[in-house]
Parts: C-alpha cells; sequence; structure tokens
C-alpha cells in the first residue's frame, strides 16, 4: 500500500524544503564512493599502523582491497546496565566477519553516560552536548579510512542520536546498528513511581527508595520504562538501521548473540564489494526519516527525539522541523501503552507482537512509507516480522501476528487508544515549545493558573518541601535551556508536582529544560525556545502572571499585554554554579555556540 495521502504531503514539503541542503549532501557522498576503497591508496607507513596488530594472514588480507573491513564503533562501559553487554560483542562481530570472508576491526570507542546516574546531578549538564561528542568522536574513529562499512554499538538516550549523526557524516558506508536489548522485568514502573512520590513526601526513607529502584534497574539491559533509550531502539528498526526484530531481544540469550552475528555479516554484504552496496547516506531519506517521527508518535515515545530527529535528519541534509512532528502527531493514531503512556514494560510491549506488529498495523493504512531502503533491503514490510531461532540454532523469520498477543499494550490500527500520537507543538507569546500528553488525563490538557518562577530545580524541590506549593500554579523552571546550562532533563521535578496533582492542585511546568523521554502524567510545556539566556520571552514571567496552556489548541500565552511585556526587563540569572565542576568547564564552547531546541539543540547544525 501507498502512503496516506497526508503523509505524502508532509514528506513532499520536507524533501522540497531540503533540496538545496539534500542535494549538496548527496553529491558529497557520490564522490566519497567514487574514491572507493582506500586501504590500497594509503601510505606503507599508514597501512603499517593501520593493522599493526593483525595476524599475518589478516594482514596480507587488508595489504589489498580484497575483503571487506568492518569498522567497529562501540559505546561499551560497564556502568550502564544497557551498554554492558557490548563487552562482548565485538568478538563475536570478528569471528562473524570471519566466517563471511571479511575482517572487523574496533575502530574507535565513544562515551556513553548514563542519564539514570546523572538526574538531577551536576553531570546531567554535560548530557545533551554528549550527542555531539559522541558524533564527533566515532568520526575519529572513522577518520582511518580503513573501512568499507560501520557496526555501531550502542543504545541509549544521546549515543544513538550521536552515532547516527556520524554514521551520516560517514554516509558513503554503509551502517549497521546493533542493540543489545532490554533488561527482563523487575519491579513495575508504576510501583517505582509510586514510591518515589511517597519518598517526595517523606513517607519513606532512602533504604525503601533505594530498594524499589535496585529491585527496578536489577540487571544488563536498557531500562524497561518507554524513555529515550527504547524510543532510540525503535526509531533504528523502522527507520531500517536494524536488523528486522532485533530491538527488544534480550541481553545474554543465544538469539541476541546470533543476530549479532547476523549483522555483521549483513554489514559485510552491503559494502560496495557485494551485489547490494547501502550507503548509509543514500538509504536514509525523507521517507526513512518521516518513518521515524511516525513510529515515535504510534508508541508514545520520547520528547527528547524534538530535537535529536531532527539533528539526525540535518546530517543528511534534511531540514525536519517541530511543525512537521507536530503535525504528523495530529494524523498518526497511539497504539502502544508503555509505561509512562501504561502500565506495561517493553517486554511486554515485545511479547504482544513488538515491532513488526507495529509496522504491520501502520503499514496497514499508509502511516509509514514502505518504499524506502534499509540494512535488510528494499521495503519497509520485511520488517513486520518476527526474529527467531530454529532448531540448529539460526535465525529464523515468521510473519508478525495478525492480532495483538495483548490488547492493552499493542492495539491494531482499527482500534487506536487514541487517534493522535499525543506530542504537540505549542506557540504563543513565550514561543514555541513541545508537549507530551499521551500519559496526561483529557481534563488536565488545559491549564490556566499564575507563575511561579524558579532559576533552578532545586528551588522548586525546597519549596516543595517548606509546604509553599499547596496551590494552583504553573511552575516556570527557567535558564535550562541549551546556552545556559547544558539544557539538563528536570525529570527529578515529577515527583513533585506528581504529587501535588494528585492532592487535587491544576499545576503544569513551563521551562526551556528538558523533561525527558520518561515525562508522564503532569502537563509540560518543555524545550521553550527562544531560552531565558537569549533573553525569549520566558525571561519576562513574574511570579503571579497567569499563563494559560492549552494543549488542545496548541498555544501557550502568559496572559500579561504586549505593551506591558514590552516594557520589562528580562531576567538574568548567576550561572556562574554551573560553569565548572564535574566537566562543565570544557563544555563552556558547546553552551556559547548551542543551537536553540527547535534546530536540534546542536553544535553541529544550526
Amino acid at each position: 500500500m501507498s502512503a496516506d495521502s497526508r503523509i505524502q504531503a508532509i514528506t513532499a514539503r520536507i524533501v522540497e524544503r531540503s533540496k538545496p541542503y539534500r542535494e549538496t549532501y548527496l553529491e558529497r557522498l557520490r564522490l566519497q564512493v567514487s574514491k572507493g576503497v582506500h586501504r590500497s591508496v594509503l601510505s606503507c607507513g599508514n597501512l603499517a599502523h593501520g593493522f599493526a596488530v593483525c595476524s599475518p594472514a589478516d594482514k596480507d588480507i587488508l595489504a589489498g582491497d580484497r575483503v571487506p573491513n568492518l569498522g567497529i564503533i562501540t559505546a561499551y562501559n560497564d556502568m550502564l546496565s544497557a551498554h554492558q553487554p557490548y563487552e562482548t560483542f565485538p568478538a563475536i562481530i570478528r569471528d562473524a566477519a570471519k566466517e563471511a570472508g571479511g575482517i572487523a576491526q574496533v575502530a574507535g570507542a565513544v562515551p556513553a553516560m548514563c542519564d539514570g546516574v546523572t538526574q538531577g546531578q551536576p553531570g546531567m549538564e554535560l548530557s545533551l552536548f554528549s550527542r555531539d561528542a559522541i558524533a564527533m568522536a566515532a568520526g575519529i574513529g572513522l577518520s582511518h579510512n580503513m573501512f568499507d562499512a560501520a557496526v555501531y554499538l550502542g543504545v541509549c538516550d544521546k549515543i544513538v542520536p550521536g552515532l547516527v549523526i556520524a554514521a551520516l557524516a560517514f554516509g558513503h558506508l554503509p551502517a549497521v546498528f546493533v542493540p543489545a536489548g532490554p533488561m527482563t522485568s523487575g519491579l513495575p514502573n508504576d510501583e517505582k513511581s509510586r514510591i518515589r512520590q511517597l519518598y517526595a513526601e517523606g513517607k519513606v526513607g532512602r533504604a525503601e527508595l533505594l530498594e524499589a529502584e535496585s529491585k527496578s534497574y536489577h540487571g544488563p539491559g536498557t531500562c524497561t520504562f518507554y524513555g529515550t533509550a527504547n524510543s532510540n531502539q525503535m526509531l533504528m528498526e523502522i527507520m531500517g538501521f536494524h536488523m528486522p526484530g532485533s530491538s527488544f531481544i534480550n541481553p545474554g540469550t543465544p538469539l541476541r548473540d546470533a543476530l549479532t552475528r547476523e549483522a555483521a555479516k549483513r554489514a559485510l554484504a552491503i559494502t560496495a564489494q557485494g551485489n547490494e552496496f547501502t550507503p548509509a547516506g543514500e538509504m536514509i531519506d525523507e521517507r526513512s526519516v518521516v518513518n521515524g517521527v511516525v513510529g515515535l508518535h504510534a508508541t508514545g515515545g520520547s520528547t527528547n527525539h524534538t530535537m535529536h530527529l531532527i539533528a539526525m535528519a540535518r546530517a543528511a541534509g534534511i531540514i525536519l522541523t517541530w511543525q512537521d512532528i507536530s503535525d504528523l502527531s495530529d494524523i498518526v493514531p497511539l497504539l502502544a501503552r508503555v509505561y509512562p503512556n501504561g502500565l506495561a514494560d517493553v517486554n511486554h510491549f515485545h511479547a504482544a507482537g513488538g515491532m513488526g506488529f507495529l509496522i504491520k498495523q501502520l503499514l496497514k493504512q499508509g502511516f509509514v512509507h514502505d518504499d524506502v531502503r534499509t540494512v535488510f533491503g528494499q521495503g519497509l514490510a520485511a520488517y513486520t516480522v518476527d526474529a527467531l531461532l530454529d532448531e540448529k540454532g539460526a535465525i529464523t523469520r515468521q510473519p508478525s501476528p495478525e492480532q495483538s498477543h495483548d490488547p492493552k499494550v499493542l492495539s491494531s490500527i482499527e482500534t487506536p487508544f487514541q487517534p493522535t500520537g499525543g506530542l504537540k507543538m505549542l506557540t504563543g507569546n513565550l514561543g514555541k515549545s513541545v508537549i507530551k500528553i499521551s500519559a496526561v488525563k483529557p481534563e488536565r490538557h488545559i491549564i490556566e493558573a499564575p507563575a511561579i518562577v524558579f532559576h533552578d530545580q532545586q528551588e522548586l524541590q525546597d519549596a516543595f518541601k517548606d509546604g509553599k506549593l499547596n496551590r494552583d500554579f504553573i511552575a516556570v523552571v527557567r535558564f535550562q535551556g541549551p546556552k545556559a546550562n547544558g539544557m539538563p532533563e528536570l525529570h527529578r521535578l515529577t515527583p513533585p508536582l506528581g504529587v501535588l496533582q494528585d492532592r487535587g492542585f491544576k499545576v503544569a511546568l513551563v521551562t526551556d529544560g528538558r523533561m525527558s523521554g520518561a515525562s508522564g502524567k503532569v502537563p509540560a510545556a518543555i524545550h521553550v525556545t527562544p531560552e531565558a539566556s537569549d533573553c525569549g520571552p520566558i525571561s519576562l514571567i513574574r511570579d503571579g502572571d497567569i499563563i494559560r496552556l492549552d494543549a488542545i489548541s496548541g498555544t501557550l500565552e502568559v496572559l500579561v499585554s504586549a505593551a506591558e511585556l514590552a516594557k520589562r526587563e528580562p531576567a538574568r540569572a548567576d550561572l556562574s554554579g554551573n560553569e565548572w565542576g564535574m566537566g562543565r568547564e570544557l563544555f563552556a564552547p558547546f553552551r556559547r555556540n548551542a543551537g536553540p531546541a527547535d534546530q536540534g539543540a546542536s553544535v553541529l547544525f544550526h
């Protein structure tokens, strides 16, 4: 089935808007491709350094261009639960490459920080910028020019977007992303959230909180809620960077290892030396990007991707906007209920039918483009499958189910949980922002209340503990944008705001910071741009100003006359405390040069 006419129209306008950038990008990519594999033209000294540690047989192979060489870019570390499984992947990939007649080398490693560890801490102010640092680090690894294709090992929040940016910067090379999978289910996410709220109210202590957190985050793999990490895995599959059916297989299982071996062999098969040459920059086009946005909406994915997708697309010369994302959300129905948009976790999502069922449903009514290229071949329909092992331990694929195994978790296209994706752009006299309402009750889609202004998230925490917030209000937490302090996630604000909402107060959040993929039941207008540090209108708000957040009409307004706002001086904040410690001094150039949130909040593209 061809794509729905509305999907086609939005895709067409992205194509038209992107034309000059995309054409330049493709010209450069094809020039790189035309130069071919470069190992044979490296100087003898260059090449000797490149294969110094290889076996004599591998040196003989790499001395020419007779077989392809995979460059592995790994985000392994053994502090991130999601990335610890990658410790063994290079050996698996090297063995699989050798079986297929190729070579594989670790080309480089990239930093990988855990937002769960840094949440509410100074290190979180490096998090968003780590995406661009990861892209640059991967670029350094691939700059040795020894490789015919790249295999990317990454899962979590900023790591995958950074790796995609690098893959598209090196778009003349094929790129295959290899997931590590989610951890097995532990303490249910809603129970973990309940304990967090009790802790915020002082009803349980730190010991009880730590016990709950430890039972939730208990082993190798991604956290099981549907935040940015698992949204990344969905994106890589629906955009065609993963092998079909591979995103949500638990680590440490025979199927996981078999899929890793398969991915390595496929990467060799799609190099310029084979018959299915698939350079990443040509594979990913405007249709692929639209498919990614559609998948985000259909699953209620992370708000962080309203920035990451823009930056990822820009790396391929594709200009995606918040308006495109918002318009697609108005069209695409919500088909998944995974925490925080439901009680299930990603393991339940996979068991209900997972990505194969989801893609099948979206194809059924033309919500995604089928006529795309992927690392698996031509057409997204090839991803409407489940990956399994046969009795000999080989991967086999069977059609995904026609009916969801759990309609409370994963619904059909005919009976969606709601008719829209629930992610909207808000506009008004405060600028532009983004809100995710898929987990917000309908009666809270419009909040009008007085502002209480904070310049630091700790100020809100302290006011809550002091009992000063037991009323209707909209918290304005500003000077949290990219230029102010690196745009940290403000997820620690969710428990106190959730407590106040449960007490019956009308509450909402307006911020130029982020709320992460785990933002849930409290209405939150996030990524407000222009940010306060750029003297955006958010810097003009004063305590007591009435703010109206209307997620139905898509507006965010401070109910103060234009004349009155024009008289006000922008607020200033002492940000000196954000300029040093935990590496923040190293990122001063990033803060100075960061682009606005609606252009990806990047130092690379704006």
